[in-house]
């Protein structure tokens, strides 16, 4: 183990905001008043991105820098682990998102995106493979990558889950370049659906088309930073906008979502965008934030430690430093609490006992935090 200093448990109760703001401003909390979870800060870490839970309750996190590390529940930090590919570590880009196998147990296969340096000063989201071992991940192979390559160090996305029936979703961002999209020769902006080794399922709904264009599920997308599933099957996923207009997009087969056509936010320059609504062939958010909150992850929550809410998402606020929880009615989603962390949150997941982990990002101050009812609860 390697000697990081570890925050010690803090008992340190966060309430949330007296009234939701952005787009679900002055709807009524859905919890009672009060503190609704406990914060322990478990350890500190070096930029963190992501997290996923290994079936012994110890979590794989990455490092934007590169760094693999497992950590305890109570904090222990691994040596890095071997394997991991190298990475542009600039701007947005670096090590990202880590999932397991829906089938880890048996094949101990864990997945990684992360920025890849290319040809020129290029480079471009890609998702890999390996299998764990006590040191690292085993015979890494990358089995997808954005194309083509671009300049810049913005928009990768990465975020990557897996559906019920096993097959591998992944969010690429349009790099900043807005027209990719839009464009269906390319799978920047979009969402690829994969099969878990990299292949290209038939039944994807452009399938018949070839090469790039069959890995496409949905188009037109900005900076996906949130893509989960509920426990029905239903894709959801959590997308940066312009100047306002954060989306919370319900995923559907074949269709577009607009950017940057429509949005319901406008350019940082001050030019307006149509909306949505302007463009019925194009797929509008479920539920949008003017002023953003700058979504960077998303969770579906269905443990026992919070039952109060059972079926509701998270959501982690980068700008906003926040924890968004949106509750459903009918597949309506709506904000029901905004609280308030002092911190940009960078992940969010239920662990093992229903307890939520969040990761707060920062060059070596980003944190590992426990959220638990109170004492008394």
């Amino acid at each position: 183990m390697i000697g990081r200093k570890l925050v010690i448990t803090l008992a340190l109760l966060v309430g949330a905001c007296s009234r939701p703001i952005g787009s679900s401003a002055g709807r009524s909390s859905d919890t009672p008043a009060g503190p609704p979870f406990g914060v322990s800060v478990v350890a500190t870490l070096d930029n963190p991105w992501a997290m996923a839970f290994l079936p012994d309750g110890r979590m794989l996190v990455t490092e934007m820098a590169g760094r693999l590390v497992i950590v305890t529940e109570d904090g222990k930090i691994s040596e890095p682990l071997e394997g991991v590919p190298a990475v542009a570590d600039a701007g947005q880009g670096g090590l990202a998102d880590v999932v397991l196998h829906p089938d880890f147990a048996n094949t101990q296969y864990v997945y990684l995106s992360y920025a890849e340096p290319g040809p020129d000063g290029t480079t471009g989201l890609a998702v890999g493979r390996g299998k764990l071992t006590e040191v690292g991940l085993e015979s890494f192979q990358v089995i997808w990558r954005q194309e083509p390559k671009v300049t810049g160090a913005g928009h990768y996305s990465g975020r990557m889950a897996f559906s019920p029936d096993g097959y591998l979703y992944i969010t690429s961002g349009e790099r900043q370049k807005d027209d990719p999209a839009q464009d269906m020769s390319q799978n920047l902006g979009k969402i690829v659906r994969l099969s878990d080794a990299g292949g290209v399922p038939s039944d994807n709904p452009f399938y018949d088309e070839g090469r790039v264009k069959a890995q496409i599920w949905s188009s037109g997308h900005r900076n996906g930073l949130g893509l989960a599933f509920t426990s029905d099957g239903d894709l959801w996923e959590a997308e940066m906008g312009p100047r306002g207009g954060d989306e919370l997009n319900l995923i559907m087969s074949g269709k577009n979502y607009g950017w940057p056509i429509v949005s319901e936010g406008n350019h940082y320059d001050g030019r307006m965008i149509p909306k949505h609504g302007t463009r019925p062939d194009m797929e509008s958010p479920r539920l949008s934030w003017t002023p953003v909150i700058s979504p960077s992850s998303l969770m579906f929550y269905s443990g026992n430690m919070f039952p109060q809410w059972k079926g509701s998402a998270f959501i982690g606020g980068l700008s906003s430093q926040s924890l968004v929880r949106i509750t459903f009615d009918d597949v309506k989603p709506r904000e029901a609490d905004r609280f308030a962390m002092g911190a940009r949150i960078r992940d969010v997941k239920q662990g093992p006992d229903g307890a939520l982990w969040l990761l707060e990002d920062g060059k070596s101050g980003g944190k590992l935090v426990k959220l638990i009812p109170p004492a008394g609860r």
